[in-house]
């Protein structure tokens, strides 16, 4: 086993030109830990966020940034029950933030943010999965408890999580209402499981009445903290809205006051961790991707360290739906 990795460790904060590899000491195992050799990773807003020096406040420099992680364990610590050579994902627990991240050859996590998998799917798709999967699976299992039969609206449809959402909710056989603001994006959505696709601009709330006139069983919103009063004024008595993200950068609501909930309507948010996505998930998961019945949308793809700043200027040009993806096998 060689000392060292090669890995992308940012001393503080660059701009894009700055993503570049080093060699740098292959983290040693402990215990309770899992060392994991990388064999991909998908690029994602928050590491855009963080390579500028602004992220959570359990973010610091130096660091190896990159919040999930598909690959083989190397190495375990003592007290784990997880064996060299088996198929893992790993996201979230810190990762590429207050611990180093996945931006290297190799990486050392919390055995309890690993999930082992068994797949013969290229690793150019499962490190498109980690983050946006479990995000979506949470939000709409754990937070939502949507059921089969029941409506929902994704609005933000065309993000990497709504995406993923979108075709997770269709499978658990949900009745999928979309939105994008963009109408050359309609034929993705309904490709990866949207009922209905519409326009978010200023007939957004009649359209959707017009499809759900009792209301929502559910919605899912990754526009904003702005856009909640109008997306619960949407959903039925009993019914949930999950807020997930904000594509408008809008975290909060200003002088909000719980009034403006309507009455009956719940809210909840998500933000959960490797825990909420149990192995059999992901593995049900990857047998739908395998046999076509679940579609994964994948902006890009882009081969060693060296192609991690090319898919952050593809990320921040925000031209193409879908996940940018980085391969290191």
């Amino acid at each position: 086993m060689p000392e060292t990795m090669r890995a992308i460790r940012l001393s503080g904060p660059v701009d894009i030109d700055g993503l570049t590899v080093s060699d740098v000491p292959i983290p040693e195992v402990r215990p309770g830990w899992v060392r994991i050799r990388v064999m991909a990773f998908g690029i994602n807003e928050s590491e855009a966020t963080s390579l500028e020096g602004e992220s959570d406040a359990d973010f610091t420099f130096p660091r190896i940034l990159g919040i999930e992680a598909v690959g083989v364990i190397d190495a375990v610590g003592d007290g784990v029950d997880l064996k060299p050579g088996q198929k893992v994902a790993t996201m979230m627990g810190g990762l590429g933030r207050s611990i180093d991240g996945s931006y290297a050859e190799y990486t050392l996590v919390d055995a309890v943010n690993v999930i082992p998998f068994e797949t013969s799917l290229p690793w150019d798709i499962l490190g498109a999965l980690p983050e946006m999967v479990q995000t979506a699976h949470g939000s709409l299992t754990t937070a939502l408890q949507l059921r089969q039969g029941q409506s929902i609206l994704v609005h933000g449809g065309t993000s990497t999580v709504g995406l993923t959402a979108i075709a997770i909710a269709h499978q658990l056989g949900a009745t999928v209402i979309a939105t994008t603001r963009k109408p050359d994006s309609f034929d993705l959505l309904k490709h990866v499981g949207a009922d209905h696709s519409i326009l978010d601009d200023a007939t957004l709330t009649d359209t959707v009445r017009r499809l759900a006139p009792k209301g929502l069983d559910a919605a899912l919103e990754f526009v904003g903290a702005t856009a909640l009063p109008s997306t619960m004024s949407l959903v039925r008595l009993g019914g949930t809205v999950c807020f997930v993200g904000a594509l408008n950068g809008q975290w909060t609501i200003p002088n909000f006051s719980p009034f403006s909930i309507p009455t009956g309507v719940r809210l909840t948010s998500y933000a959960g961790t490797a825990r909420d996505l149990p192995t059999t998930a992901l593995n049900q998961y990857l047998r739908a991707i395998e046999a076509g019945t679940l579609h994964i949308t994948i902006a890009s793809t882009h081969q060693g360290l060296e192609g991690v700043a090319a898919a952050h200027r593809a990320l921040t040009s925000g031209g193409q739906p879908g996940k940018h993806v980085i391969v290191l096998a």
